[in-house]
């Protein structure tokens, strides 16, 4: 395993963060915390200009058919810079599950809409927020000779607000009788019957409940075979949460990095804080908690590239990811003393998107599972 940068890796890094300092500094993030919206689409389609939406995408649907290693470096520097919006929903939850699921059909219908930043797309999947079981979901699709009918509500939906579509994942139901097995649809949010409300959160992320009432879809709104939707969640949620691991562990660099700046400006009894054992200690402690992490998340990547099985890996990212977030940023406040807890302060900032990532794509118990059950246990 080699976890150097290639060339064209780090000048992705170098210019995506150039890129996000000038478009996204964290004065926009705060203003967009705001917004209706959540995201600035004047941005979107600058970063569309960029490739990377398509950044993963075969070059025959306007991507640079890059290697996942690469969407790791950019999903880094995003989290570094707490880019607001709905890339992630887009990319990760959307269209990786169609380059893997999809019809060549649906493939070519949406995939260059998204690459070229046409299109904002999100999944659909929680119910009920304290249960992550898929055995649980009742979202139904009634199946009418070829078509469907789609009753349900999905709750913590990202981007839903501003997304052209949406992977819902329900039951289909043959008169009174329902599937046992999970189907993804792909649904037009234009489509009549669907009512969308935003949920309030502390951590500046936009979430919304979304309600389906007798939706129609066709039965080319299918992806990938019926019946296969919760093999085909896993295998999502997997990629989502090791992209998700790689934001976190750029915030986390973005702590230490401000932690370690202001522990050699800020002076207290005639010298720097830093010069101080206890700061030292807490700030070498982070360096080697976020270094840690970010062995885990590039050896799990590397795996992913080279196509081999990293579902443990994966995990152990995402327990190690949970941690480690929650610390730097604590100790990032306590580094930074009383200032550190204002909202106004950049490490506040970092701090409220803790519990937005811990609890996403599922808990920390989760992985501990996953792991559990890699070691044979």
């Amino acid at each position: 395993m080699d976890f150097k940068y290639t060339e064209q890796q780090d000048m992705l890094r170098t210019m995506a963060r150039e890129f996000l300092a000038i478009e996204c500094p964290k004065s926009r993030t705060r203003e967009l915390e705001k917004d209706e919206r959540g995201y600035d689409p004047d941005t979107w389609k600058r970063m569309a200009e960029l490739g990377w939406q398509g950044l993963l995408l075969p070059a025959e649907y306007d991507g640079s058919g890059a290697d996942f290693m690469d969407l790791v470096v950019l999903m880094e520097e995003m989290g570094r810079n707490i880019l607001p919006g709905p890339f992630f929903s887009t990319v990760a939850l959307a269209a990786l599950p169609i380059m893997d699921f999809a019809s060549r059909e649906q493939q070519a219908g949406y995939l260059s809409a998204i690459a070229r930043g046409e299109t904002v797309w999100t999944l659909a999947v929680d119910e009920d927020p304290a249960d992550s079981d898929y055995a649980r979901i009742g979202t139904s699709a009634r199946q009418e000779d070829e078509s469907y009918l789609l009753n349900g509500e999905k709750t913590l939906v990202p981007s839903a607000g501003v997304a052209d579509y949406i992977l819902v994942a329900a039951r289909i139901r043959r008169d009174r009788i329902a599937d046992k097995g999970l189907t993804l649809f792909i649904v037009d949010m234009k489509k009549p019957g669907i009512e969308v409300e935003t949920i309030p959160t502390i951590t500046g992320e936009t979430l919304y409940q979304v309600r389906f009432k007798n939706v129609k879809l066709a039965g080319g709104d299918v992806l990938g075979a019926a019946g296969e939707g919760e093999d085909m969640l896993g295998r999502i949620m997997d990629k989502a949460a090791l992209l998700k691991c790689a934001e976190v562990c750029g915030a986390c660099q973005a702590l230490l990095e401000m932690s370690v700046a202001y522990a050699g400006e800020r002076k207290q009894f005639g010298k720097p804080i830093g010069a101080f054992q206890v700061i030292q200690h807490r700030l070498v402690d982070m360096l080697i908690q976020v270094e840690g992490l970010q062995h885990l998340v590039y050896q799990a990547a590397w795996m992913m590239s080279s196509g081999a099985d990293c579902s443990k890996q994966i995990a152990m990212a995402k327990v190690k990811a949970n941690e480690v977030y929650q610390r730097a940023a604590l100790d990032g406040i306590r580094v930074h003393g009383a200032i550190g807890f204002s909202l106004d302060h950049d490490a506040g900032l970092y701090y409220r998107r803790v519990l937005a990532s811990k609890f996403f794509p599922l808990d920390t118990g989760h992985y501990l599972e996953k792991v559990a059950s890699g070691i044979g246990l």
